[in-house]
């Protein structure tokens, strides 16, 4: 059976999840194309596969095809990709390990995504996403993390109930700071941390600063006021990692 009709019940609420508001109400989010689906299939949060017609897919779920026309609706593609992934959110909760990166109302999906990429590259254990960071299902989002978001513990939690949780375990909590911080390379004991990295254009809020134990800083020439969060989180990450 070829689902042919953009009216079709199942494709008018499957393209709902492009809203925030419905894959919260679902807990249910798309990916696209073969790569992000087979790597979903791997963490185990892979549901179904709806494929364009003529093309194929080799996995254990449910497939049903459909029209080009039908696929156009369900993506944010200029180009729809030939299948998309209909996946399970993570319902953990829970802050495991002792690296672990904040990140304070992050807006850019772009940022988001590097910032995933790089904390799987630098053994990052667990990522908390502020209540008010760009929604980590986003299409934009999931297609730059390139599939690493599959790899890593990744929660959406209060900052100041994390940060009294990771006190509580005797792990350091750093802030970023231009003016009031130290070279992140000066750091002697690197074995467990908290990193917290803020909003593009305000930075760590001050209510979060207060609650950190040292704010660091990233060493450059006079000429660059400012580096982007995500090649900035990168180079601490690296600088952090053992």
């Amino acid at each position: 059976m070829i689902i042919t009709s953009l009216d079709n019940k199942k494709i008018k609420e499957l393209g709902k999840l492009k809203q925030k508001k419905y894959r919260d109400l679902t807990s249910t989010y798309l990916v696209e194309g073969e790569h992000l689906i087979q790597e979903a299939e791997k963490a185990n949060v892979l549901e179904e596969v709806l494929i364009i017609d003529g093309y194929d897919i080799n996995t254990s779920k449910s497939k049903t095809y459909v029209t080009r026309e039908v696929m156009s609706k369900l993506t944010d593609l200029d180009t729809p990709c030939s299948m998309i992934g209909v996946c399970k959110k993570s319902n953990n909760n829970k802050i495991i390990g002792n690296k672990i990166l904040l990140l304070d109302d992050i807006q850019d999906p772009g940022n988001l995504g590097t910032i995933i990429r790089s904390s799987v590259a630098f053994n990052v254990d667990t990522i908390i996403l502020s209540k008010n960071t760009v929604d980590l299902y986003n299409s934009k989002v999931i297609r730059s993390t390139q599939g690493m978001l599959f790899h890593i513990n990744i929660i959406s939690m209060d900052l100041e109930n994390a940060i009294e949780e990771i006190h509580k375990n005797n792990i350091q909590v750093y802030a970023t700071d231009v003016v009031d911080g130290i070279d992140v390379r000066t750091l002697t004991d690197k074995s467990k941390y908290a990193l917290v990295m803020g909003n593009e254009g305000n930075g760590v809020s001050n209510s979060i600063k207060e609650l950190c134990d040292k704010n660091l800083y990233i060493k450059m020439n006079d000429k660059a006021e400012s580096l982007n969060v995500g090649v900035a989180t990168s180079i601490l990450l690296y600088e952090l990692g053992d």
